[in-house]
């Protein structure tokens, strides 16, 4: 009895979502950043979008920028008005990997900047022990030749 009581009221749930579905489907327009259902395909109509439930994003400036440095589009005229948000989620992270690449790139560039830099200095007989006690034998002259400083309270 209580299965049939259950079947009973999913069988009423479901008469009343197919009802009302016709009236659910109506979308409104998207803004940027927005999904939406609608199709894969870049071809597609208003009632195309009716009947999918794959969600699309309308993408901004941005998101146009990284489409088109990906590779997946040749200029950003040829971007639809929505694309996949797979689509886009797969050129954010070949975008991600590539700034990744760049920055190791620079990465290894400045260490090797910065060994030359350091044998430079190392020829040039500068360390930065000799520099900070030169910097610290400046600073003891400045304070002494303070008027009002006696010779004898630095010492303590």
């Amino acid at each position: 009895m209580f299965a049939t009581e259950s079947m009973k009221k999913c069988l009423t749930l479901t008469k009343m979502m197919n009802k009302f579905a016709p009236h659910m489907a109506t979308l409104k327009p998207a803004r940027h950043g927005e999904i939406v259902p609608a199709l894969y395909s870049t071809n597609f109509s208003p009632q195309d979008e009716l009947k999918s439930n794959i969600p699309r994003y309308m993408p901004n400036r941005f998101d146009k920028k990284i489409l088109k440095w990906t590779g997946r589009y040749k200029s950003e005229d040829d971007i639809p008005s929505t694309i996949p948000m797979e689509m886009l989620v797969r050129a954010r992270n070949k975008a991600r990997i590539q700034v990744c690449y760049i920055m190791i790139a620079i990465t290894v560039v400045a260490c090797f900047a910065v060994i030359a830099s350091g044998k430079k200095a190392a020829a040039r007989h500068e360390s930065l022990t000799s520099l900070n006690l030169a910097k610290k034998e400046k600073w003891r002259k400045e304070y002494e030749n303070k008027p009002g400083i006696s010779a004898t309270n630095h010492d303590k």
